[in-house]
């Protein structure tokens, strides 16, 4: 006698079609067509969780950016000093330290360490970028 996979066939499409709730036309009705839209937004939920960790961390060096040239440092140069420093601060806390109003105005004083009178005059003398007007 011939077994028949009806409720264990019926079950997996079921579990398949409920997940393709809110997906449009066929792709939500038809089987085959939702299988075939749930595995390709799986594809895309599994890249997109990695280029969401990418595009976070480009969102953090923007605002870090911009709140050391509002205070004249620029990226670079402050994640630099941040780093001899010994300060092991990542760029998520960092952002989300220097995107409160309080602590944008005191980027500089806290993280720059301060230059030396001697190293002041020599500065200025060679020009740096931090004497010109």
């Amino acid at each position: 006698m011939r077994v028949k996979a009806g409720t264990v066939t019926r079950r997996r499409h079921k579990k398949i079609v409920s997940q393709t709730k809110g997906f449009y036309g066929t792709r939500r009705k038809l089987f085959r067509r939702a299988n075939e839209a749930w595995m390709k937004s799986m594809v895309y939920a599994y890249r997109d969780r990695r280029s969401r960790k990418r595009d976070l961390r480009r969102l953090w060096i923007i605002r870090i950016n911009a709140a050391a040239h509002d205070n004249g440092v620029s990226y670079s140069r402050l994640m630099n000093d941040l780093k001899k420093a010994n300060i092991a601060i990542d760029r998520k806390m960092l952002a989300a330290e220097v995107s409160s109003n309080a602590t944008r105005t005191n980027v500089k004083r806290v993280l720059r360490p301060p230059i030396l009178p001697r190293e002041q005059s020599r500065r200025r003398a060679t020009g740096h970028r931090e004497f010109r007007s």
